[in-house]
């Protein structure tokens, strides 16, 4: 098939439309760098003249040189009785220096007359008027037929007037938006397919996800005819989203063999994703098809050994393909295959006996009897695996903490840890203030530990997450602790359990730093030579 199908996305637009979305001028000029390296046919910036920020986007976008996207502008027709030459909305798409302008246009008439309170006649004028004007101003134009699938099941033939008249007034584009998000599959398939027999200019498809199968109804619409899909990136927008282009591409590109980017491009497409959700302050949910996580995650042991033989047996694409990476899970659900092909992703070179690797998969299953989750935390698992070879350096090991906490009626609560270690034979005895009593203790650890291993110093908390494990033991219940850690751009979680949160949280916070250490490839001699150094020091 091969035939080229245009993306238009609306993530600057009417992505930040939704719920918990806002993005400053510098966010969205990022990002829409990143929709032109990734080959978007269409970034549609904002709004002109709705608000300052849209201005500022399309005077700073201005002065940025593109390599393939052209910067839209989005707009309405213009209002009801008033000329499109003197409509201030109209004027302000063309003063914000976009190539192409996109604005929408009632095409139900239950709108017509009881939103926009005027006839079925001035709104034909309205579209026709307002499109004429911005194609005579130079402008790519497309017409967004609102709420276009609602209109056609009410009253097809005036729907079908109202791309009519956008048609004859020099519309580049008509675009028929499922608004409400409401239609289904079938209903789009037949509706557009409809709409090709007697409409010339090239049809885009804007779904909403209110139903739930927006991406479906793309991919639809793109059989039945349309060959621009316009959407967000990760579904983003107003009530349920917009329709997921990380979904849509890879479907249209490797299960239909249409063409939306290059095969270098489609690579970049779970990087995409994770890059528009870092700075929306989103995060991705693990099992979003395509660029999730967990997304090739395989964790049954029967998967895990067919994949190992043939990944076509539990995945429907080659992950690479579009960026991702496969994973192999362990836990209880492990067998052999888990442990091997785990160990061989983690680059953990280790030669173990069949009863060997018996003995940790045990080891491992009662583990996350008691509570323990390895899944996300991967670091934890490899200390467990160096552990059971022989092959993890103890560099230190905890005699005791204590945590104190004040509260006084006219200030916050203070916390101060104070943590005796043992290193190589050498007691370390250090205490440290935090905002609260976990973070008292990782400064305390740290304190004691950064004069013998400077590179912890560089070592970063970056979540912190708790999840009661027993909602029947109230208070008392038993908690998982997990803490990502990261260093010079590489992140790693680690895990503990108990009853006592705290506990927990130390096992969490000693084996980060345990996994640094080994990383960074550190040995006791490391610590008597700082050692030496330290009394060096003093002696002179």
């Amino acid at each position: 098939m091969n035939s080229k199908v245009y993306l238009y996305d609306t993530t600057l637009r009417d992505g930040t439309q939704g719920e918990g979305i806002s993005l400053s001028v510098e966010d969205k000029i990022k990002i829409a760098l990143r929709l032109d390296q990734f080959g978007i046919d269409f970034i549609e910036g904002g709004w002109p003249g709705s608000n300052p920020k849209d201005m500022a986007f399309f005077e700073r976008i201005r002065e940025i040189p593109l390599q393939h996207a052209k910067v839209s502008a989005f707009g309405s027709t213009c209002r009801p009785h008033v000329a499109a030459a003197d409509d201030d909305n109209l004027r302000a798409l063309v003063a914000s220096g976009a190539k192409a302008a996109a604005i929408f246009g009632k095409s139900w008439d239950l709108h017509v007359t009881d939103a926009l309170k005027t006839t079925l006649e001035e709104n034909l004028r309205m579209v026709a008027d307002s499109v004429a004007f911005l194609k005579e101003k130079g402008m790519t134009t497309l017409f967004l037929a609102e709420h276009f699938f609602d209109g056609y099941k009410a009253n097809p033939r005036y729907a079908l007037q109202v791309l009519e008249a956008a048609e004859a007034a020099g519309a580049d584009w008509i675009v028929l938006c499922d608004t409400n998000g409401g239609s289904l599959p079938t209903e789009i398939y037949d509706i557009v397919r409809s709409v090709t027999e007697g409409i010339r200019v090239p049809l885009g498809i804007h779904p909403h996800n209110d139903s739930g199968v927006a991406v479906a109804n793309a991919l639809a619409a793109v059989q039945a005819g349309a060959t621009q899909v316009q959407g967000t990136i990760n579904g983003i927008g107003e009530r349920c989203g917009n329709v997921n282009l990380i979904s849509v591409v890879p479907n249209l590109q490797l299960k239909l063999g249409y063409r939306c980017v290059s095969s270098e491009q489609l690579q970049e497409l779970t990087q995409l994703s994770r890059y528009v959700a870092e700075i929306a302050n989103m995060t991705l949910p693990n099992n979003q098809p395509f660029v999730g996580h967990s997304a090739f995650a395989h964790k049954g042991g029967i998967h895990v050994s067919a994949v190992l033989r043939d990944p076509k047996t539990y995945e429907h694409i080659e992950p690479e393909n579009i960026g991702n990476i496969r994973r192999v899970l362990v836990s209880e659900l492990a067998g052999q295959s888990n442990l091997l092909a785990k160990m061989e992703e983690l680059e953990i070179d280790i030669s173990l006996e069949r009863e060997e690797a018996r003995e940790i998969i045990t080891r491992i299953k009662e583990r996350e009897f008691q509570g323990y989750q390895y899944e996300g935390a991967e670091a934890s698992l490899t200390l467990m695996l160096l552990e059971a070879a022989g092959k993890l350096k103890n560099l230190f090991t905890l005699d005791s903490f204590k945590i104190l906490m004040e509260k006084a009626a006219s200030r916050a609560i203070t916390s101060e840890a104070t943590v005796k270690l043992n290193l190589n034979g050498e007691m370390v005895h250090t205490a440290a203030d935090g905002n609260g009593p976990v973070n008292a203790l990782d400064n305390a650890l740290r304190k004691a530990l950064e004069t013998y291993y400077p590179c912890i110093a560089n070592m970063h908390l970056t979540d912190y997450k708790v999840r009661v494990l027993d909602d029947n033991g109230a208070t008392a219940a038993k908690v998982r602790v997990l803490i990502e850690s990261s260093y010079n751009g590489e992140k790693w979680s680690t895990v503990g359990v108990s009853t006592n949160v705290i506990e927990a949280s130390w096992e969490a916070l000693a084996d980060s730093i345990r996994y640094l250490l080994w990383k960074e490839g550190c040995e006791e001699s490391d610590f008597h030579q700082t050692t030496e150094a330290r009394v060096g020091i003093v002696n002179h």
